[in-house]
């Protein structure tokens, strides 16, 4: 059962990197980044690395996707 869910993560992590390099919307990308972090942090939980699950959450996930965020609806990028 804890190998099906590192691999549906490791799917979850190329999948949504795939689509923030791919996506022309750049807000799309921004979240699509963010949640990459989120599946990296799950696969670090899963191999054991609680420390490293909860930093890659917080800075990875949770923090860098809301300055991106707000970097786009500052400077209107997100507006095409």
């Amino acid at each position: 059962m804890l190998d099906l869910l590192a691999f549906l993560a490791a799917i979850g992590v190329v999948t949504s990197a795939i689509l923030a390099v791919a996506l022309r919307n750049v807000t799309a990308a921004a979240v699509c980044a963010g949640v990459c972090g989120l599946a990296a942090s799950i696969m670090y939980l899963l191999l054991a690395a609680p420390d490293a699950a909860m930093a890659e959450a917080a800075i990875g996930a949770g923090l860098t996707t809301v300055v991106l965020l707000y970097a786009i609806h500052k400077t209107g990028a997100g507006r095409t």
